[in-house]
């Protein structure tokens, strides 16, 4: 199996990284920040840098969705999985629009209300997985896989 995994940088990296057991046997590519934490955790991994700031940059995000084309249209993943932030909403969006299933875990520190990039990928995402069981709430259709970390 392909598998895109697509994070901000942070806490959203590591939230994937500590999934290892689930993508490690797999073929994998990520998408994430060119920062110093993306750097150490994913050396040795393919990965491909998106444009960063996210957050309310117009033009970095317009970068980001045909980044997300190039990407998924070379890699042709089987599913694009994400924690969030910013930089998963262009590959949900365009993983919809290829028929690429995607899967979003919302992150473990937002119990009581939801991550607006949560909120904006739940539509899109053919999968929809919480952390804990408050934040059914917020996702009718999440399913509780619990703690990540």
């Amino acid at each position: 199996m392909k598998v895109l995994l697509v994070a901000s940088t942070g806490g959203h990296l590591a939230q994937l990284v500590a999934l290892r057991e689930v993508w490690a046997d797999h073929d994998r590519h990520w998408v994430t920040f060119d920062k110093a934490d993306a750097r150490g955790a994913l050396e040795g991994e393919r990965r491909t840098w998106a444009h960063h700031p996210t957050t309310r940059n117009v033009p970095n995000a317009l970068r980001n969705l045909a980044l997300a084309w190039r990407i998924l249209l070379r890699e042709r993943p089987d599913v694009v999985v994400s924690t969030g932030a910013g930089v998963a909403f262009p590959f949900f969006v365009t993983a919809r629009l290829l028929r690429i299933r995607t899967l979003y875990l919302e992150v473990f520190d937002r119990i009581e209300h939801p991550t607006l990039t949560g909120r904006m990928c739940y539509p899109l995402a053919d999968a929809f997985a919480l952390q804990w069981p408050e934040q059914r709430r917020s996702y009718r259709r999440g399913v509780v896989v619990g703690r990540t970390m």
